[in-house]
């Protein structure tokens, strides 16, 4: 049987590949019997795939963040492509597999994309917002080379809080081109220190896959957290407290609304534009996501970020080549 990956899945296949477990439960069906509820990845996305009938061995071995080789049936639950399990076995030596190779990850190398942000960092001629900025990404370094930007929602890739960052600074480069008025040195700033926290809030490896949020995550959020990280920085630092007051109030509002976490809304411009931005970005990430498993002259699956809208992938280069043929 051909090795197939999880974007070729479709209804009615019999499949056989190897896939990461990124989250593994035991569950009770309505017959009693045990089965494990588990959702396998590899390079191209995941599938929710059913071990029915498991025993207390199978409950053991199967573990998150596990290789595992699966065979099995290609079916469809509300709405959603689902793995019926036929045959699972771990993943040995002689597989000759690498687990870093069966996880999403940016599209390009965290050195890179670490040396990006310092080169924004760079173009800060505030002395207090350069030093706060440098000071939290030195010593965050190890952590923001794997980390993702969420547990499931956009950029939860390998590398995927590094990649958000620096296209949110490229787009902030580019609109203060038009809007010569923004605080640059503010803008970046806030756009380099807005999610920080969250490699204090969720718990990943060195894979990226977070398994859990941390508890003090959980008690206070990435919004708190960072807002904590600056006023230590700052005073560490030596920075002004107008500095610091202006940077967490960018961190705070950048959700926007009460019910996302922020309790106050962007009272400068530069707070403003670091909201939308952060919005694009995110979004436009889901987007590209979704159509990237979805064929031309067709809606993709509902995204659960965009108020669980479909996007629709268009196909408008071949037309014009069929024009210019014609």
């Amino acid at each position: 049987m051909e090795i197939q990956t999880i974007a070729q899945f479709e209804v009615g296949n019999r499949i056989e590949g190897f896939f990461l477990i990124k989250s593994s439960q035991c569950k009770m069906a309505s017959n009693n019997n045990k089965f494990l509820d588990m959702i396998l990845g590899d390079q191209t996305g995941e599938v929710n795939a059913k071990l029915w009938d498991c025993t207390e061995e199978d409950e053991k071995k199967y573990k998150q963040n596990t290789l595992v080789k699966v065979r099995g049936l290609i079916t469809e639950w509300q709405g959603q492509l689902q793995l019926k399990i036929e045959k699972i076995r771990l993943s040995v030596a002689e597989d000759g597999i690498d687990a870093a190779n069966f996880v999403p990850a940016a599209p390009y190398t965290p050195e890179y994309m670490y040396n990006q942000l310092l080169n924004y960092v760079s173009k800060i001629q505030n002395h207090d917002i350069k030093a706060i900025v440098n000071c939290i990404l030195k010593e965050n370094k190890q952590s923001l080379m794997t980390f993702p930007a969420a547990m499931k929602n956009h950029h939860a890739i390998k590398s995927g809080l590094l990649y958000h960052v620096m296209t949110m600074l490229m787009t902030a480069e580019k609109l203060s081109q038009i809007y010569t008025f923004v605080n640059t040195d503010l803008l970046y700033g806030g756009i380099l220190l807005h999610d920080i926290a969250k490699l204090y809030e969720m718990d990943a490896n060195e894979l990226g896959i977070v398994s859990a949020y941390t508890t003090e995550g959980q008690l206070l959020g990435h919004i708190v957290q960072a807002i904590k990280m600056v006023d230590r920085t700052a005073k560490k630092v030596g920075a002004s407290e107008e500095v610091a007051v202006l940077l967490q109030h960018m961190i705070l509002s950048h959700h926007y609304e009460p019910e996302f976490g922020s309790p106050k809304k962007p009272m400068f411009p530069e707070a403003e534009l670091l909201h939308y931005i952060d919005l694009i970005d995110s979004r436009m990430y889901d987007m590209q996501k979704a159509l990237e498993n979805t064929a031309a002259g067709n809606f993709s699956d509902k995204i659960w970020s965009l108020e669980n809208r479909k996007v629709y992938k268009f196909n408008l280069n071949n037309e014009k080549e069929e024009k210019s043929l014609a």
